[in-house]
């Protein structure tokens, strides 16, 4: 069974103007939709034309086919971009609070460790909120690398450090779009959710 581009959670304008409809048009009809035509162009020579996308990450990781890895992680890693964003913002509340500022003393503080991680990355890749051990943890990844690949680390949130994220909006200013998508993007409530564990499986196909 072929993977598909799934549709974007809100409409392509729905985000400016942190993130226009033009870089949507770009990132999520051209960028994204690559990874899944070239995934599935390699499916049926690893005989996983019937494997779930989370499944194929994996082998991949494991017999480290580059090609195959690289698109398939990209499929999902982007899919849980669009949902780590919303075009109605609200700060974190409940037991995701309460962790927040256990952990790092206030969502304010959390944020700025999150910029600063994303800001700091060499290079294209990602950056990410995860819950590792039971705690949460401000990481980065890079390229195409994806908490999928990883035992115990479950993925929260994530924000595109790749250049074609923002290079429309903002031209080389990493910093810039990382402080709009945090302060008025992010999706506090996806978060949340994604404390249960199934992070993966709200970005997964197949």
């Amino acid at each position: 069974m072929a993977f598909e581009l799934p549709a974007l959670p809100y409409a392509k304008d729905a985000l400016a103007p942190v993130m226009s409809a033009e870089t949507f048009d770009f990132h999520h009809g051209k960028h994204h939709k690559a990874y899944v035509d070239k995934t599935n162009g390699m499916l049926v020579s690893h005989g996983l034309e019937n494997a779930k996308l989370s499944d194929v990450i994996k082998f991949a990781k494991e017999k480290g086919e580059k090609g195959l890895f690289n698109n398939s992680a990209q499929i999902w890693n982007h899919t849980f971009f669009w949902h780590s964003l919303t075009p109605n913002y609200a700060a974190p509340t409940g037991k995701l609070a309460d962790m927040i500022n256990s952990e790092f003393g206030s969502t304010d503080q959390l944020v700025k460790a999150l910029v600063a991680e994303s800001t700091n990355h060499f290079a294209s890749g990602w950056g990410w909120l995860v819950l590792d051990g039971g705690k949460l943890k401000v990481t980065s990844l890079h390229d195409a690398d994806s908490p999928v690949a990883y035992e115990g680390m479950q993925p929260l949130l994530t924000i595109d450090v790749w250049e074609h994220a923002y290079y429309i909006d903002y031209r080389n200013a990493r910093p810039g779009y990382l402080e709009a998508v945090t302060g008025k993007i992010l999706n506090w409530e996806f978060a949340a959710q994604n404390l249960d564990g199934a992070g993966v499986s709200r970005a997964d196909q197949g």
